[in-house]
């Protein structure tokens, strides 16, 4: 990771806590609960020689009564480093990182430790769990340099580890993410493995020509796993997957090109070169289970990361989907234009947090807000939290939370409404 005082993404250096923030516009009350963000911040002296190797640091927020109550920040020091995500689920808080155990945290940002779920469970866990919005049952998976290279796991809606089972890879496969659908779930096994050879020195995974790139779904009730191979390709992040009416499963993601993927590797630390003008671009693959056909088409021409939808339609048909494209916030419409906000030249906007609105008896799927962190190039700018009305998003914020210092690009947020 590039540590110069000017990247967007340098680490800070130390905790603080700020109260009353400064708020221009208004923002909802419905809006009353937390944001927390994390990401990679080494300490001062820590070997991070790649961006996905920092150790955990997650920046919170607390909203209530139209008011930003305070803003922390607060290093994860737990075995894995869990720099990555949060989660919560049946009532617990979650710090993760694909390559270790949940660290669990409590809503002031104190670290309470590793969590097995009882002993039951014994991979890492990924960092992008699904939960479904019919059942709660969480699903999720671990992957690993060693056999078994893949499993599989279901966490019920109370909290209790109920189901795990190997699922067939060819090798050690970087599986970043995955998704889910009402009947199945939805596998990436694309060619990015691990090397033993870059242990040590970076983090240890590269692209293979001659991996292969394929897509599987799979019963959730159990049974084998339908194959479909596809172009070669990377996907760090899911949209969101469905079934159709014909019972074919559609999923939208970032796909990373081998040239995208190569420039992404090197930019974030990794040992790759690639063409800095390669990028990604929003995907979507139709698999049919019926005849084995798959068909792919770009949705879109403009490069964009972190997709994000309202929760409540995970695996199921959605019609928004919300992503990032440098300064800009982006709301898709499979029934109408795309809606874009663009904060303006060195600005960089983070991952956008659907939080769906509470008080309508039936709302729409885009009726809520999106919440964000910005951070601009320069180091003395400090970093701001939009609260973006999702419904309008080409609007600007309907408010924004100015807060006490640059936070630094980083991953993937959580709200945690006091509700919740």
């Amino acid at each position: 990771m590039d540590d110069d005082e000017h990247s967007y993404a340098a680490p800070v250096a130390d905790e603080i806590e700020a109260r009353d923030l400064v708020v221009d516009g208004a923002l909802p009350l419905e809006l009353t609960g937390r944001y927390f963000r994390n990401g990679p911040n080494p300490r001062p002296g820590d070997f991070a020689p790649h961006w996905f190797l920092g150790r955990g640091m997650i920046h919170g927020v607390r909203l209530r009564d139209g008011r930003a109550e305070w803003y922390r920040n607060r290093w994860i020091d737990a075995e894995g480093r869990p720099n990555t995500s949060v989660l919560d689920h049946a009532g617990r808080l979650f710090a993760l990182v694909e390559n270790a155990l949940p660290v669990e945290i409590d809503r002031e940002l104190g670290v309470l430790g590793p969590c097995d779920f009882g002993g039951r469970l014994t991979t890492a866990m990924t960092a992008h769990p699904k939960e479904d919005p019919d059942t709660g049952d969480l699903h999720f998976f671990g992957y690993s340099a060693l056999p078994p290279f893949l499993t599989y796991h279901r966490l019920g809606a109370a909290g209790r580890l109920v189901e795990s089972r190997e699922i067939e890879v060819p090798g050690p496969t970087m599986m970043h993410d995955f998704a889910i659908t009402e009947h199945h779930v939805v596998w990436l096994d694309l060619p990015v493995v691990f090397d033993r050879d870059l242990l040590g020195r970076t983090m240890p995974y590269r692209w293979s020509d001659s991996y292969g790139a394929r897509i599987g779904v799979m019963p959730k009730v159990g049974g084998q796993v339908q194959w479909f191979e596809v172009e070669p390709c990377y996907v760090f992040h899911v949209g969101n997957a469905s079934e159709d009416a014909a019972g074919r499963v559609v999923l939208d993601a970032v796909r990373y090109a081998r040239p995208a993927w190569m420039a992404t590797w090197a930019g974030i630390g990794g040992a790759a070169e690639g063409d800095a003008n390669a990028t990604t671009r929003l995907y979507r693959w139709t698999l049919d289970p019926a005849t084995g056909s798959v068909a792919e088409e770009e949705r879109d021409d403009r490069p964009v990361e972190f997709p994000t939808l309202n929760d409540a339609r995970t695996g199921r048909p959605n019609r928004y989907l919300y992503a990032v494209s440098g300064d800009a916030i982006v709301k898709y419409d499979d029934a109408g234009p795309t809606q874009t906000d663009a904060l303006g030249a060195g600005w960089h906007v983070g991952e956008a947090v659907f939080v769906p609105a509470l008080q309508a008896a039936d709302p729409a799927e885009d009726h809520g807000w999106l919440v964000s962190i910005a951070t601009h190039d320069r180091p003395g700018v400090a970093s701001r939290l939009l609260v973006h009305d999702a419904t309008d998003v080409g609007a600007g914020p309907v408010a924004t939370v100015h807060l006490p210092r640059r936070v630094p690009a980083g991953f993937h947020g959580r709200w945690i409404g006091d509700a919740r």
